[in-house]
């Protein structure tokens, strides 16, 4: 275990999070220690199924996976059925899938406090969601993040444009007091995907249509999952809410930096915060450059190696 890199992966299950984790179990050198299920692009007993179902087209059923939190700390729930389905994977069952008594017992927060203490100081957290599980394993255990060698987010935004709301991430917007917890009380080196960072850097459909079109059962299943969010996104409001037209596998690009550090190849190094009482504005990520909120610094990517993402997508679908 001491040569490998360890993964704690937190995902709201749906078709990006799927690719992400699938992307990580065929990573060489990479071991998966956990996944902790949390509410966001479908309500939470979906997710820990869809955490099943792709486990198990892996043949990778043996690693835990954790319930999380159902619902936001504050506010109403958010969902991204527009993009994921009904379900969260395209509204393609699979009636074969795995049933949530495969679950293990402990929630989230507390499998989270678990792990990172029995591997302390060499455990990657990769959140792909709502923050919720993170902010509530934080509060039960303050010295958590101090335990973590790091954490890479995929959620928030850089330039104030949102996918969600006019100004706001699907991410952070699910839970925004969540997303401010997380900022403020992990210390622990922060590395953040943010929305605008990954539609700079979308791929292009002729990738898709060769990373699908490959005969194996992962590239058939990617493609049926697929299927309803292409719809949303290959739509002139699709491709408005993206600024331009491409394939967006969004919480790939954190599991790609946390799986191998040259992928990204330039970051904006600078204090962060969430808006939490704006109109407009709540839950948008804010940019502190010149550090007038005082707080510690984070790694916000601005530019990466997008070659290196097509070799670990084309990877994890063989």
């Amino acid at each position: 275990k001491m040569s490998k890199k360890l993964l704690l992966i937190d995902v709201d299950c749906g078709v990006d999070d799927a690719q992400a984790i699938m992307v990580a179990l065929a990573a060489p050198g990479v071991e998966v220690l956990g996944i902790t299920c949390c509410h966001g692009n479908t309500k939470l007993e979906n997710v820990c199924k869809n955490v099943l179902r792709v486990l198990k087209l892996c043949n990778r059923s043996e690693i835990p996976v954790y319930r999380g939190a159902c619902v936001p700390i504050l506010g109403e729930s958010a969902h991204a059925s527009m993009v994921h389905g009904h379900d969260g994977l395209g509204g393609v069952p699979d009636p074969e899938a795995p049933g949530l008594e495969s679950l293990q017992k402990e929630h989230a927060g507390e499998a989270m406090i678990k792990i990172v203490n029995e591997h302390a100081n060499l455990v990657t957290l990769v959140a792909t969601g709502p923050l919720t599980n993170l902010a509530l394993a934080v509060r039960m255990d303050p010295t958590l993040p101090q335990k973590l060698k790091n954490l890479y987010i995929m959620g928030g935004n850089m330039e104030s444009r949102g996918n969600y709301t006019v100004c706001g991430e699907f991410n952070f917007i699910a839970d925004p007091e969540a997303a401010y917890v997380v900022l403020t009380d992990y210390s622990c080196p922060t590395y953040i995907a943010t929305w605008e960072f990954t539609c700079r850097n979308k791929l292009p459909w002729e990738f898709f249509d060769a990373w699908v079109s490959q005969e194996m059962d992962k590239a058939v299943f990617i493609k049926k999952i697929c299927g309803h969010g292409m719809k949303y996104f290959q739509s002139e409001y699709g491709a408005a809410v993206l600024n331009g037209s491409g394939f967006l596998p969004c919480d790939s690009y954190a599991m790609a930096a946390a799986i191998d550090e040259s992928f990204v190849t330039d970051y904006i190094e600078c204090g962060v915060s969430v808006e939490l009482n704006g109109k407009l504005t709540r839950g948008m990520m804010v940019l502190d450059p010149i550090n007038f909120l005082q707080k510690k610094k984070v790694f916000v990517m601005d530019t990466c190696n997008v070659e290196k993402l097509k070799t670990l997508l084309m990877a994890a679908l063989k």
